[in-house]
């Protein structure tokens, strides 16, 4: 079976995250969307489809794996945004024609043999759509799909739960260093991958839900996890930190302060004071110490955030700062609720931001101005140097993408 994950046309509901990457590539509890789908197909091959602009540092990114190219007689599509449960995968699996499965205007997955994959081969770019296939017969399924950036957060818990009892861990790695005053709570639900230290002090308490730390994590003295919670491989949880609650952590992280019901992608740093709540932060990205995030109304109303100049509903009471790849926070910086701050940023000064901070944005509450997207390229580089990771020309082609794609932001 050859399987091809696609993106459909509200991968813009994910702003800012799917600017720099497609959604299925977004965290949710401890693995990303697609790793979830691949899940339930170990022995196939898979393909992928994206936005045309991100082809180039997916394809980097993916090393032997096709992106926007379809090569195979007849493949499975499936959409990047779903869920798969052992229902859908059951529905999938049986039927061996011609299918397309959808739930109301979203189209799921379509399996397409060689006949129909020779006649719309040619019209496939970088994504799928209902008219590709016109005449095939067309099942409704009920599966969870994620809508909106803001479902990451609010659902992280469950997810980090589900993905737990999935991967089926083995507990406390005999090669993990934890200090004898070390505090752990429920430990049957607590994993410490090889090569991580825990020192003196920490309390981890998965009383509450899992708590899983990977290979080579550092979490220094008097820290306090509670989970469910993930931490990836070669991060750090600076002294006192306070991590509480649905929170997912990737790989080569720095955090400190207090982060509860978040999600941090692999490379950003967080290592200072100050409160991080119900937030999705993209990877490298650096908040300065002591930056605040409200993460509930004075009023205690319902969020909405800003986008395209609109007010849209979220339905949650909960909810903080989504922050895209590459961008930054001065010291003492506040952001309101459900603040999107863009691509490449570079946010300081007093007071609280605007709500819509558009991509490479420059400056603060009183003066916003362009950051040259040749400066912000630079900036990068030097940020990647110090995680021993050389920028490539497709990275730098991604950031003059999405400066041109972002113009009317700024």
């Amino acid at each position: 079976m050859h399987i091809c994950i696609f993106e459909d046309e509200f991968a813009d509901n994910f702003y800012p995250l799917s600017v720099s990457r497609p959604v299925y590539d977004l965290f949710y509890g401890m693995s990303t969307l697609r790793e979830k789908i691949i899940r339930y197909f170990r022995d196939a091959k898979c393909s992928l489809l994206c936005r045309g602009y991100l082809k180039e540092t997916v394809t980097q990114n993916n090393p032997g794996i096709e992106v926007n190219e379809l090569k195979e007689d007849n493949y499975l599509f499936i959409n990047g945004r779903i869920l798969i449960d052992e229902f859908f995968f059951e529905t999938l699996s049986k039927n061996s024609s011609e299918k397309v499965f959808k739930k109301d205007n979203v189209l799921l997955a379509a399996r397409i043999s060689s006949g129909t994959m020779s006649k719309i081969k040619d019209r496939v770019t970088d994504s799928i759509y209902f008219s590709l296939f016109d005449g095939i017969p067309v099942e409704n399924v009920e599966v969870e799909t994620v809508d909106f950036i803001w479902e990451l957060i609010k659902n992280n818990g469950a997810k980090l739960r589900e993905d737990f009892k999935h991967l089926n861990f083995a507990g406390i790695s005999e090669e993990a260093r934890v200090f004898r005053d070390v505090h752990l709570v429920n430990i049957d639900d607590i994993t410490i991958e090889a090569g991580s230290t825990i020192k003196p002090g920490v309390v981890i308490d998965a009383s509450k839900g899992p708590v899983y730390i990977g290979r080579e994590v550092e979490i220094y003295p008097n820290s306090v996890i509670e989970g469910p919670v993930s931490i990836g491989d070669r991060s750090i949880i600076k002294s006192c930190a306070v991590i509480t609650d649905n929170v997912t952590i990737g790989k080569v992280c720095k955090v400190g302060g207090e982060v509860e019901e978040s999600v941090i992608m692999p490379f950003t740093n967080k290592q200072h004071a100050g409160y991080l709540g119900h937030s999705y932060l993209g990877s490298w990205i650096n908040i300065g110490a002591n930056t605040n995030c409200s993460d509930l109304k004075d009023n205690y109303s319902l969020v909405k955030i800003k986008r395209s100049g609109k007010l849209l509903e979220t339905g949650l009471q909960f909810l903080g700062l989504m922050m895209g790849d590459h961008s930054k926070s001065g010291i003492n910086s506040m952001f309101n609720t459900g603040t999107i701050v863009g691509f490449s940023c570079n946010i300081f000064g007093s007071g609280f931001l605007d709500k819509f901070i558009g991509s490479f944005s420059w400056g603060g509450k009183d003066n916003m101005e362009t950051y040259d997207v040749g400066k912000s390229i630079e900036t990068a580089r030097k940020v990647m140097r110090r995680r021993n990771i050389e920028m490539t020309k497709a990275d730098e082609n991604l950031f003059d993408s999405i400066f041109k794609l972002t113009e009317k932001e700024r």
